[in-house]
């Protein structure tokens, strides 16, 4: 199918053939007791984390704008920002300030401008590399930025190994070369770099080559994670603790986790989480709390989670019925592979006038 902007959801013209035009199978019933969000253990994708812009001292991180969920540990880089003398530090200000703040082709220029005053400007070096790979300001160059994520890796800058382990893993703008990714790994994971930890982890679950995965292994590195603020880790260990794989089964224990994970906006945390509250597993049972942040994911378009606000506005658990904001989810749900045949029964009762409204909804929803 035709796809469009928003995150993998397809075009509107195919979701409202993909929602509307199905027959009747079942009646309806009561909603059932909601499953897991995904199966154990999530694989794929190993999560690309951008490194964190130095702060100064007494300032909250910055989530660096746009892009995925990022961490917000004490990094390399905020470390030796915080530790730079004032002139270093308004230098510091200049490039990732401006980055942080969408002025990429300024954050570039002035980058440039600390490499040239400082060869061996790791920490500007792979803000260089960054700016590239994203294509921010310039034109995306995946060989470019690999270059200068050596280079800053080079200079012992952790954020730069990582970002260099990120590219060899997958062959982008270098050869693929997964043994060279994970030897980055583990010199960026020694510099407490959370990245670094984090797909270590995973790398210990994917072992594919006579091996098994460590889930021990997965769970230490996870947790090494976890205690710099990387929500990613959050979520691997809450369903480590949900499923007792490398530690002990704990269902509170994994709520605690999967809250976390949910209160840092980490989506799969926050559907996870959500289940959970529904369920009453591990935590006091609260559909109205789990409503809340199905709705939430749902609107950064997790499929999951689409479908199950959809089910609880059908039958109004949690969240006042709305037959046709819940068919409009369902709609969204199915185009993205969520399958529910309880649902396609409801749409198909509803009157022409209800799906009329459900197609108005769901174009508005896509923009278009």
């Amino acid at each position: 199918m035709k796809g469009f902007s928003r995150n993998g959801i397809v075009c509107r013209a195919s979701v409202l053939a993909c929602g509307l035009a199905f027959a009747a199978s079942t009646c309806l019933a009561q909603t059932p007791k909601l499953p897991s969000a995904a199966p154990f253990p999530p694989l794929t994708p190993i999560m690309p984390v951008m490194p964190v812009a130095p702060q100064q001292p007494g300032l909250a991180p910055k989530r660096i704008p746009p892009g995925p969920q990022l961490p917000t540990p004490e990094s390399p880089e905020g470390q030796a920002a915080t530790n730079a003398s004032p002139t270093d530090q308004k230098n510091v200000d200049l490039a990732y300030g401006a980055y942080q703040r969408g002025y990429y082709k300024t954050a570039l220029t002035e980058a440039m401008k600390r490499v040239a005053a400082n060869k061996h400007d790791g920490v500007a070096m792979t803000l260089i590399g960054e700016i590239y790979e994203q294509g921010f300001g310039v034109k995306q160059d995946d060989a470019e930025a690999a270059k200068w994520y050596a280079a800053a890796a080079a200079e012992g800058d952790a954020s730069g190994m990582f970002k260099l382990g990120l590219a060899k893993l997958r062959g982008k703008g270098v050869p693929k070369d997964p043994a060279g990714a994970k030897a980055l790994f583990r010199k960026a994971a020694a510099k407490n770099n959370a990245g670094a930890l984090y797909n270590l982890g995973i790398l210990e679950l994917q072992k594919k080559t006579g091996g098994t995965p460590d889930f021990k292994k997965a769970a230490d590195y996870f947790g090494k994670a976890a205690e710099f603020g990387l929500p990613d880790a959050d979520y691997a260990l809450g369903l480590l603790y949900r499923k007792g794989r490398g530690v002990v089964r704990d269902d509170k224990i994994a709520a605690l986790w999967m809250s976390r994970a949910a209160r840092e906006n980490n989506i799969p945390g926050e559907v996870e989480y959500a289940i959970m509250l529904f369920n009453g597993i591990g935590v006091a049972k609260d559909e109205t709390a789990a409503a809340r942040l199905f709705l939430k994911a749902a609107a950064a378009n997790n499929p999951v989670a689409q479908d199950r606000i959809a089910r609880l506005l059908v039958v109004g658990r949690g969240i006042k019925s709305d037959l046709v904001q819940a068919m409009k989810w369902h709609i969204l749900a199915r185009a993205a592979g969520e399958k529910d045949p309880w649902l396609d029964t409801v749409l198909n009762k509803l009157t022409p006038d209800q799906k009329k409204q459900v197609e108005t909804a769901v174009h508005q929803y896509v923009g278009y």
